[in-house]
């Protein structure tokens, strides 16, 4: 997925979208916050930490920007991420760091869910269902199709009820969510999904082959 990141607009029609309506799969009402995109505050940076897989000490950090709603980003999840995570990143020698896109509203509600399941491990793994299942929970499109396809993605991960409607009626996280969004993605000039950050230099989407090419140069390999 390729798209102009006008940040504030796209942060915009996100917040006016509104918050998750948890309690029943129809569309969310709209929730007041400000229209024009903010600077992230230290307190939302903190609330919104990096999602990171493997050692805190390896040679070679690559930080992957990516969004749930993209179909490259799935794609990238199926065919590139299970050979990355074997080779590198369970042997110590990649760090890496999964940050969230959000092109769309529907983009945020995923990542919301992801992030409710507490932990790291649960988030990865969340994670992975909602991009196995992209093209099913997304439907016909429609708001109230995708909010009550991932309502009940988030049941079958093993979120209680009561947790995951606390978690998507958060209006303070979203916004804290979308604050660090924008703050991590205009520090890398992110303008398509998904980027790879390789120890602070960009690449666009790329294959596994080209990506261990990358890999093995860092790593004198």
């Amino acid at each position: 997925m390729s798209r102009s990141l006008v940040l504030a607009g796209v942060a915009a029609a996100i917040l006016a979208a509104g918050a998750f309506w948890a309690t029943r799969p129809t569309t969310p009402p709209a929730f007041s916050l400000a229209a024009e995109a903010q600077e992230a505050t230290a307190e939302q940076i903190a609330m919104v930490p990096d999602m990171a897989l493997g050692a805190a000490d390896a040679p070679v950090t690559v930080i992957e920007y990516a969004s749930f709603t993209c179909p490259h980003c799935a794609t990238f999840h199926k065919d590139v991420w299970p050979r990355l995570k074997a080779d590198y990143i369970d042997t110590g020698k990649v760090r890496f760091i999964h940050r969230e896109v959000y092109f769309d509203r529907y983009g945020l509600w995923a990542a919301m869910i992801a992030r409710c399941g507490g932990g790291t491990e649960r988030y990865f793994g969340i994670a992975d269902m909602i991009y196995d299942g992209q093209k099913d929970w997304i439907g016909d499109g429609q708001a109230n199709t995708v909010a009550g396809n991932l309502r009940r993605l988030g049941l079958a991960a093993g979120i209680g009820e009561d947790a995951l409607e606390s978690c998507l009626n958060d209006a303070e996280m979203a916004q804290a969510m979308v604050a660090t969004y924008q703050k991590h993605a205009t520090e890398h000039g992110v303008n398509s999904t998904p980027t790879l950050v390789i120890d602070g230099e960009s690449h666009s989407n790329m294959s596994y082959n080209q990506l261990r090419d990358l890999l093995d140069a860092r790593l004198g390999n």
